[in-house]
């Protein structure tokens, strides 16, 4: 009977199905409700409405029946119904929201091929029929139009319509993903009560607080007018903003403050901070958190750096899927590669958070860290962003790049918060450059060289180096390790242990990958740093004289003989551009230097002709191939949980997830101080080891052994292993 049609089957709490008419109707109106905030409100909630009407024909009834009573899954494609019904009410690619709900967003070729099946399958005019005697508005009297926008868009901007496809698409994964969670939930997840713009006055008081209670400084005062620029000019319009402030000169409570103040002036509802390595959004998060979270009251800061990929084949489990982060906070922070791997991703877990984007301030610190093969996209997804979705993006870095060379930002005003950056560099210069590049010194001259310093940071560019430089600085003096094969819980205990030790003037002596040169707050009197690309370089110093409190810091600047090679690799054109300019003559903190050197490396990696396939994909609608191309790190890491801190917690987590338990998104929050990264060659092989084992999705659970201050150890099968 049609009045009887199921979206889901029963929830263990009382036995009840999901009602299908329901299920449509919550969905979109969740969707109507996000996608208003782009202006495609009615767009969105259409979608929402027809993504399900497969689920009316008998077939599928009879399937979810059999599912309930035998287990398993129903097995019986839905998704042709509303994909057809969106085509023929005239929104042509927009029915690849419906079509892709599950699995992906199709290609357009492949889109063209389903809707000819579609056009005769008796299944479809069945379901279409049985749901419209329930829910009779999937035939709508009035045209669904998209967004009035788009229109002015086609003319100036190739790339809106496929933007506006990927947030309608979020949209409706977001909304049927709460509607089937509040089913089976039997409560709905209640929306965060608070927005960004409500936080500026709370961060100016946590500011304050924080302020009084730190040591002076010599560069308070310098800080201070950063600071006081970037609140004046939050005061300006939505659009693209710049923020070039040496290290150590207070970017990330300067940041913080212009977005939420910007918040404010313009009723926004979200910050996202995204910066490049995981250390730093431990790190800023644990600083937002204590500015803004209070006591008592619903967190509004949401850290989400996990790279646990539910969309894997291995997340089957309803529950699992439903985990997947959607960012429904004020304030979030997260990494370069959480964003806009799932801004360019084709899949619903990874993209159900896309359309919190719309209406943001987005603040993109340590921005030189993008990778040059995937600026075009990433600068032309900006620009849309912040002409027709409301947002508001904040280029933050000690380096800035030009990025109005390149093409999609030509003629599109970015403003410059700081006034005159010059001054401010030369005032905060606080370091002497020692070069070590020829003849080339071994690492362990290196690591026989910093042991001698009281305190001393050691930066290498991969892992390997990194265990090895650790090893031969061992061999003179006890050392401290930072890399992502140690746990999130284990590098925080690392860095407040470090941190301590350098307030209380004690001898420290660290090696670390690259993972502690951007954001990461530590000042040490000396400095190594592996040769790399001048940015590097430059945020590797800031680490050094960090406070100002010495006439200056030293940092030398070396290439060793017998390291691993994959630097070349790693920077690539950025390295030979500051081969070429670099060196005992001009540092890298010269910023018509730098300015120079960004010019050439930009030609060197030829970065307009480096995205022009994933452009092309974008404007032909081929979101699967996007997706493939759109990689922010060569090799590709896996997250793995390791038994460091208290196992019987990480037991229970494992377990729960591995069950498909609801609650599961708020067991993946949980299982963040427990996570390290490999690279997914290294994490294959210890797959077939033994080493590790499969929990949900792409998450490992590590077996083998694990260093107390090194973390996971094993032979890499690429000798070209790099770290992010």
């Amino acid at each position: 009977m049609s009045d009887r049609l199921w979206a889901h089957s029963a929830r263990d709490s009382d036995r009840l199905r999901h009602g299908l008419a329901d299920h449509l109707r919550g969905t979109a109106w969740h969707a109507g409700a996000f996608g208003e905030v782009f202006g495609a409100g009615s767009l969105a909630a259409h979608c929402g409405l027809l993504h399900d009407v497969g689920k009316g024909s008998c077939q599928w009834q009879r399937g979810l029946i059999d599912a309930e009573r035998l287990g398993g899954r129903v097995g019986i494609p839905h998704k042709h119904a509303g994909t057809w019904l969106l085509d023929q009410h005239g929104l042509g690619i927009m029915s690849a929201v419906v079509f892709g709900h599950h699995g992906g967003l199709p290609d357009a070729t492949r889109l063209k091929k389903e809707l000819r099946f579609a056009d005769t399958d008796p299944l479809v005019a069945e379901a279409i029929r049985r749901v419209g005697e329930i829910v009779p508005e999937i035939h709508p009297s009035e045209p669904i139009a998209p967004p009035a926008w788009l229109h002015e868009a086609a003319a100036d901007d190739p790339y809106a319509l496929d933007l506006l496809v990927r947030m309608v698409y979020s949209t409706v994964v977001d909304a049927d993903f709460l509607d089937t969670e509040q089913h089976f939930a039997g409560v709905a997840r209640p929306f965060h009560p608070v927005s960004a713009a409500d936080l500026a006055e709370r961060f100016e008081r946590g500011r304050q607080n924080l302020l009084e209670n730190k040591p002076e400084s010599p560069i308070d005062g310098l800080r201070q007018e950063v600071y006081r620029q970037c609140v004046e000019a939050s005061q300006g319009p939505r659009g693209i903003y710049r923020i070039p402030a040496p290290t150590g000169s207070g970017k990330t409570l300067a940041a913080g403050g212009f977005a939420l103040q910007h918040a404010r002036q313009h009723d926004m509802k979200r910050v996202i901070v995204a910066v490049p390595f995981m250390s730093i959004t431990e790190q800023n998060a644990s600083v937002y958190r204590n500015l803004l979270d209070i006591e008592g009251e619903d967190p509004v800061v949401l850290e989400h750096h996990s790279g646990i990929d539910l969309d894997d084949g291995r997340a089957s489990r309803r529950w699992q899927r439903l985990a997947a982060e959607n960012w429904d906070a004020p304030f979030v922070v997260t990494t370069t590669i959480r964003l806009f791997e799932s801004l360019f991703s084709h899949k619903p877990a990874a993209m159900r958070r896309v359309h919190r984007l719309a209406g943001s301030v987005i603040v993109l610190d340590e921005v030189q860290a993008l990778p040059d093969r995937l600026l075009i996209p990433i600068v032309s997804a900006l620009r849309s962003l912040t002409q027709w979705f409301g947002v508001t993006v904040v280029l933050a870095s000690a380096t800035q790049p030009p990025f109005e060379l390149l093409s999609p930002l030509q003629g599109t005003r970015i403003r410059d918060v700081i006034a005159e950056p010059k001054p401010l560099y030369k005032a905060l210069s606080r370091v002497r450059y020692r070069w070590l590049l020829d003849p080339k010194p071994t690492m362990a001259q290196i690591a026989e060289q910093a042991a001698a310093e009281t305190q001393v940071l050691v930066v290498v560019n991969t892992t390997r180096d990194a265990a090895r430089m650790h090893e031969l600085v061992e061999e003179h003096r006890p050392a401290l390790h930072l890399s992502t094969r140690m746990a999130a819980a284990h590098r925080r205990a690392a860095l407040d242990e470090i941190t301590r030790r350098l307030a209380d003037e004690e001898p420290v002596a660290v090696v670390s990958t690259q993972l502690v040169e951007a954001g990461v707050d530590l000042d040490f009197p000396a400095g190594f740093r592996a040769i790399a690309s001048a940015d590097s370089l430059q945020q590797a110093a800031g680490r050094v004289n960090r406070g100002g409190r010495l006439p200056y810091g030293q940092v030398t600047i070396f290439d060793p003989e017998d390291g691993n090679k994959a630097a070349d690799r790693l920077y690539g054109a950025a390295l030979e551009a500051t081969r070429a300019r670099f060196g005992p003559r001009c540092p890298p903190d010269d910023l018509d230097a730098l300015e120079a050197y960004y010019r050439a490396r930009f030609d060197f990696h030829n970065v307009e002709a480096a995205g022009h396939e994933i452009q092309q994909g974008r404007q032909t609608h081929d979101f699967p191939r996007v997706a493939e191309l759109f990689r922010m790190i060569d090799e590709w890491t896996v997250p793995v949980a390791v038994r460091y801190g208290d196992t019987e917690k990480l037991d229970g987590i494992l377990a729960h997830l591995r069950a498909g338990h609801p609650g599961a998104g708020a067991q993946l929050r949980a299982l963040r101080p427990y996570l390290a990264t490999l690279p997914r060659g290294a994490a294959r092989k210890a797959l077939q080891e033994g080493l590790a084992t499969p929990v949900v999705g792409d998450l490992l659970e590590w077996l083998g052994d694990y260093h107390p201050r090194r973390g996971i150890e094993m032979t890499s099968p690429d000798p070209q292993e790099l770290v992010f």
